[in-house]
């Protein structure tokens, strides 16, 4: 227990660190070069080395040693008993390759409209969005509390947009940060809609597949918006390699680093690092005199976080908060009869010595 509690400790830092940076190199990427989609295709073929890394670690630390075939053939079971076929790889990775694109895109475009903290703060609205969609596609149970925790964040929502006014970009940054949350919170509801749940080899296999469907299906866009000059550049040395790369393999360091920190520790505590990158934006931001918190603006980011927090209260809160509750009342009157006890032996003994004695009533 101490040693996951330890391994949740670094997997926080890690976790909001990494997000913290990734976001951070993107608005400093925007100063000199402005493709949102470029960069969002090339982060994403990062996700192929998902697999080998992955592998590695299985070398490094397990004591009966698979060959890369035979592992990623054991890992393929999450398309199915069969593997991946040519028709799961097309019928399966194609929607959640859209979907990730689309999360991607949209965020990078919001980083361009907003601060790094408008951003981060509602991106974290994601999770009430993932409750809605499970709560009407997968059927889960109904709780109140995450039903207020999905108001807070439509109410954060729209205190960051009335903060700079109703501003034109502001309204677009906004926008396109809820859509981001949106693609994202459908992407996991389908995930487990249609993949169920996947260990960290199987997670590692199916990002590692993403990260090859769009090296061959999605690289003709970036091409297309090259040559019609939405997405342009004069030559590829005049490309920002070090932010890209430092910004790619942050993104890819994230995945992992959330993956694994399910294997090591408990979930929440991956969750919690995500909405840790809120208040670590908000001061790197602070450093850099990029946001000016007004009230408004810093009450929507807190009324956010609050609901991302309730959105982590497992089903059974209520019968735990109870349960606790009772325990607490019940100690409490076994430490007032014991305390009782020991005054009625005190008074029984002062009165032996004083030469009385009590008689019991019948």
């Amino acid at each position: 227990l101490f040693l996951k509690v330890i391994w949740g400790f670094l997997i926080i830092l890690s976790v909001s660190s990494s997000w913290v940076g990734t976001t951070q190199i993107v608005k400093i990427t925007y100063k000199n070069f402005y493709c949102p989609f470029f960069m969002t295709w090339f982060s994403t073929n990062w996700n192929i080395m998902f697999f080998p890394v992955y592998y590695s670690g299985h070398l490094a630390t397990a004591q009966e040693k698979q060959s890369p075939i035979k592992k990623f053939r054991e890992c393929s079971r999450i398309f199915g008993e069969d593997g991946l076929t040519l028709k799961l790889f097309l019928k399966r990775t194609a929607p959640f390759s859209i979907l990730w694109t689309l999360t991607n895109y949209l965020y990078l475009l919001a980083l361009k409209k907003l601060t790094a903290t408008d951003v981060s703060a509602l991106f974290c609205c994601n999770k009430a969005f993932v409750f809605l969609l499970s709560w009407i596609v997968l059927k889960d149970r109904f709780m109140g509390v995450r039903i207020v925790a999905a108001i807070m964040a439509i109410t954060g929502i729209v205190m960051m947009a009335y903060a700079d006014n109703f501003h034109a970009d502001s309204i677009i940054g906004v926008a396109f940060a809820v859509g981001s949350a949106s693609t994202s919170a459908l992407y996991k509801v389908l995930f487990k809609m249609f993949l169920g749940s996947a260990n960290f080899g199987e997670a590692a296999h199916f990002f590692s597949t993403l990260g090859f469907f769009n090296l061959i299906f999605i690289s003709f866009t970036p091409i297309i918006l090259y040559f019609t000059k939405v997405e342009h550049w004069s030559s590829f040395s005049a490309l920002p390699w070090g932010c890209l790369c430092g910004m790619a393999g942050l993104w890819l360091a994230f995945n992992i680093l959330v993956n694994v920190g399910v294997v090591l520790t408990y979930p929440i505590l991956i969750s919690i690092g995500t909405v840790l990158s809120v208040p670590g934006n908000a001061a790197v931001d602070l450093l850099k005199q990029e946001v000016i918190f007004n009230v408004v603006r810093l009450a929507a980011t807190i009324i956010i976080c609050i609901g991302f927090l309730l959105m982590l209260l497992p089903e059974e809160w209520d019968e735990i908060t109870l349960r606790f509750i009772n325990n607490l009342k019940e100690k409490k009157s076994e430490d007032r009869a014991d305390d009782l006890t020991e005054s009625s032996v005190h008074l029984r003994s002062r009165s032996r010595a004083n030469g009385t004695v009590s008689i019991p009533l019948a």
